[in-house]
């Protein structure tokens, strides 16, 4: 049975859905945010994972946010994980009178919150992770893709550190999780941001180049100084690959910018073709759009 009002603000990477999930909050006055995004549950993420500035009580912009820096990059953190502390949030929200607003980009942590998936409770196979880390990314995706079609349309294909646990769950268990039933546990209105190709591919530029300028080379220097290995890092994918390989003098500077922006576009094109397949999921291309939508929903 489902219980309470869910909304999931959800969009490809730089397309703004941070910023509308807290206009959303503002707009209703009794919600909070809780973030669905696979890196920014990791402590000192900031630049690198686009993690939302908070102030000393999980504010920003005066909005209440959740399940962000909530672990340390030196530990594993699974989608099981962040599902158990996401529903408990949720709950809370709901127990409080407020609405939980889920915003993110990774899908599965967004439907490990709201459809009812028991994800199997699988151990490190080390034998198996060694014979993984010998293969490239490539060609551990295509394995995945053979294994777990429906897991492999919603996953970074360059990120070997969550290739490798996918293929380890579904050799584990035989069963994908992209074959899993979803059942909803809540009442949930999707909106996600619809976005025009050539004015988001330079939005993904200009965002890399301004946290560039920011710091975020220096991010990553900091977090391999402190004791985190170049193979540590370069797993979290993205920013922390190209980062990784610029700073250890394997590409120069515009090679990093290069194939980060190229990789990030390629991200989110499969990130986009797989929601277009969710027909639940209200596109919108206007800023008021949303807040209307919003109210008609919560009045239902």
């Amino acid at each position: 049975m489902k219980i309470g009002k869910v909304i999931v603000v959800l969009g490809p990477n730089a397309s703004g859905k941070s910023d509308l999930a807290v206009e959303i909050a503002k707009f209703i006055r009794q919600a909070e945010i809780i973030s669905a995004d696979s890196r920014q549950v990791y402590k000192g993420f900031n630049l690198t994972a686009g993690t939302v500035p908070l102030d000393k009580n999980s504010n920003y912009k005066n909005i209440k946010h959740h399940l962000i820096a909530v672990t340390s990059p030196k530990k594993t953190f699974s989608v099981a994980q962040y599902q158990k502390l996401g529903r408990k949030v949720i709950h809370k929200i709901l127990k409080e009178d407020k609405v939980p607003i889920i915003c993110g980009g990774t899908g599965l942590y967004i439907d490990s919150l709201i459809y009812n998936i028991n994800f199997p409770s699988v151990k490190a196979n080390l034998k198996l992770r060694k014979q993984l880390e010998k293969l490239p990314a490539d060609e551990l995706y295509r394995r995945l893709k053979k294994l777990d079609p429906g897991r492999s349309k919603n996953i970074d294909r360059f990120n070997k550190r969550r290739l490798i646990r996918a293929i380890e769950i579904v050799t584990a268990t035989g069963k994908p999780i992209g074959k899993i039933s979803k059942t909803p546990l809540f009442n949930t209105l999707k909106i996600g941001v619809l976005t025009d190709k050539e004015d988001h591919h330079k939005r993904i530029l200009k965002r890399i180049k301004d946290r560039i300028k920011k710091g975020m080379l220096k991010e990553v220097a900091d977090f391999h100084k402190n004791g985190l290995s170049w193979k540590r890092l370069e797993s979290f994918g993205l920013e922390f690959k190209w980062i990784s390989k610029y700073l250890q003098k394997q590409i120069n500077k515009k090679e990093m910018v290069d194939n980060l922006y190229k990789e990030i576009c390629q991200y989110a094109k499969r990130q986009m073709t797989w929601w277009r397949k969710d027909k639940d999921i209200v596109w919108i291309k206007s800023k008021k759009e949303p807040l209307s939508i919003a109210k008609r929903f919560l009045k239902e």
